[in-house]
């Protein structure tokens, strides 16, 4: 574990013990690399391997790092067409570890963090794409009603919503006064798409996030659901498509990929899929979502820079962030009229 991120393991060891039948301690406890947000650790002890997914240490912006909604929409989805690990538990009680926290099972497979697929042929990439893909759908089409999501998050008015909610956000953690956000925060209020829809979306999704099996191009737990709520479908795709525009730390990009050669689809490829899996003719306003999603980027990884001047980041790589925000907005105000 970071030492900024070290909590009491007896007491967990003592309340995994009394909330997760079978399990027992005392516990090893490793902190895992990725999770830019919300901590996450391995945990292992007699009887089995758990994961453990935690809010940050250190004051925390309104709203922000919501485990307890992670819990429960992976509660929901479980035995739906979205695979997610199977949750094992969720400490609301601060005295424990020092933050709320849940536990989930351990799924074992493969995280690709380069969207380039270096190591995989041409058609491993294509058939990981295409399941990138197909999961995305199966978000999309879940059953708000069936499984208990229908009161997750408001119906209608996402867009708006998220616009007010993330400038908040980006507020809160500004560092310094950057010109293209300042454009975003006026321009993107003002020109939301009439048309409206209401899903279930992941909010953050991409391909670090998703768990496949260890030989097949499956899909075996979609993971970090923190932004998830009842949104416009729309907005999960153009983030998805951001990686066609933008290259990240540790994650790259697909800028000037051969898309032939690879066997990674183009732009238009992956969003014609997805239509065609969601029964769509048209993607209306596209350009719109991605420059709302770029934003909507470029706040987190604020709030992602500011934790790292406090010293209280999930990442080491953290302090990085500061001068995507600018790149990403700078990216996002090409996509609006001057």
């Amino acid at each position: 574990m970071r030492e900024n991120h070290r909590f009491d393991e007896a007491a967990l060891a003592r309340w995994l013990h009394d909330h997760v039948e079978g399990f027992r301690g005392p516990v090893d406890v490793r902190q895992f690399r990725g999770g830019q947000s919300n901590p996450t650790f391995w945990i292992g002890g007699t009887g089995g391997e758990l994961v453990l997914r935690k809010k940050p240490p250190g004051l925390l912006l309104p709203s922000a790092h919501a485990v307890d909604r992670e819990h429960r929409v992976m509660a929901a989805l479980d035995g739906t067409e979205v695979p997610v690990a199977r949750v094992a538990g969720l400490c609301t009680d601060d005295s424990v570890i020092g933050t709320t926290f849940f536990v989930m099972e351990h799924v074992r497979g493969r995280i690709f963090w380069d969207v380039q697929l270096p190591e995989l042929s041409s058609d491993e990439r294509r058939a990981v794409y295409d399941e990138l893909v197909r999961v995305l759908a199966a978000i999309h089409a879940v059953d708000l009603e069936a499984v208990g999501l229908s009161d997750y998050g408001k119906h209608g008015a996402y867009v708006a919503r998220q616009i007010e909610r993330w400038t908040k956000q980006y507020r809160s953690s500004e560092t310094e006064r950057i010109e293209p956000m300042e454009r975003l925060v006026a321009w993107l209020p003002r020109h939301i798409p009439a048309a409206d829809e209401s899903t279930l979306v992941h909010g953050d999704y991409r391909l670090d996030n998703l768990i496949l099996h260890p030989t097949e191009p499956r899909c075996l737990a979609v993971i970090d659901w923190e932004l998830s709520t009842i949104g416009h479908p729309i907005a999960d795709l153009a983030y998805l498509c951001m990686l066609y525009d933008i290259t990240m730390p540790q994650i790259g990009g697909l800028l000037g990929v051969d898309f032939e050669a690879t066997g990674i689809p183009s732009e238009a490829g992956l969003v014609a899929r997805y239509a065609e899996l969601t029964g769509r003719t048209e993607i209306p306003d596209f350009a719109y979502f991605k420059a709302f999603g770029l934003f909507r980027l470029a706040a987190i990884v604020q709030g992602v820079y500011k934790r790292a001047l406090q010293g209280n980041a999930s990442s080491q790589n953290a302090l990085m962030y500061g001068a995507a925000v600018r790149h990403f907005s700078d990216l996002a105000c090409t996509l609006v009229p001057a």
